[in-house]
């Protein structure tokens, strides 16, 4: 079943953000605020920041000036209890090839108590039934995207960091991460995400383009 989160307060918040890479200004004075029940997609050009923003919500990333709030208090006056809150994916699937689904899935939500047929319901909803023992290296891009992906199915975090979810999803795929995301915000949980996907179908959608002004 899924968990169910207190809609509309602020979840995420960022109060004039600064950062620049390599001498070059992504973006500053930057306002974000994403409240529970809310989509958020990063947009804009390739080099406009986008990773960078989320790597900075997400709190994996120090090298900015400005605020950034969770749920009304500093993100980093309690790291841990934060991070125990949000799920981050990067661009990559961050699986590794030697161990199975099921050994990956296993590390991945090694954060949270889930308990091991759990991990089975999960990879089998991202039809990995019948391939959890099989090593990643024997899997396709698109398996391995779903290995990942699986978290969504177990993981308690209402807030979820995801960075181009959708690379190598066949369409069928694509229409169950689409579900998943809106089950996530239905339930009141947050999401922000970067993608060049077209998310018009799912509720509450927010968009923030980047790169799309001087700084």
């Amino acid at each position: 079943m899924t968990a169910r989160y207190g809609h509309s307060s602020v979840a995420l918040q960022a109060r004039q953000l600064r950062c620049e890479r390599d001498d070059r200004v992504l973006f500053d004075g930057l306002d974000v605020q994403v409240h529970n029940g809310d989509l958020l997609q990063l947009a804009g050009p390739n080099g406009a920041g986008k990773t960078t923003l989320l790597r900075l919500l997400a709190g994996l990333n120090r090298d900015y000036s400005g605020d950034l709030f969770w749920h009304g208090q500093d993100l980093y006056a309690d790291f841990p209890a934060y991070a125990a809150q949000r799920l981050y994916q990067g661009h990559l699937a961050a699986v590794k090839k030697a161990l199975t689904p099921l050994e990956n899935l296993r590390w991945l939500v090694s954060s949270w108590s889930v308990p091991d047929d759990a991990l089975w319901t999960a990879l089998d909803e991202v039809e990995l039934g019948g391939y959890e023992e099989t090593p990643c290296q024997q899997l396709s891009a698109g398996q391995q995207r779903r290995v990942a992906l699986a978290r969504l199915c177990i993981a308690p975090a209402p807030l979820w960091i995801l960075d181009e979810p959708f690379t190598a999803l066949d369409k069928a795929g694509v229409q169950w991460l689409e579900g998943k995301l809106q089950q996530q915000v239905d339930a009141g949980g947050a999401v922000v995400i970067t993608s060049h996907h077209a998310l018009e179908n799912i509720g509450n959608l927010q968009r923030l383009e980047l790169g799309s002004h001087k700084v």
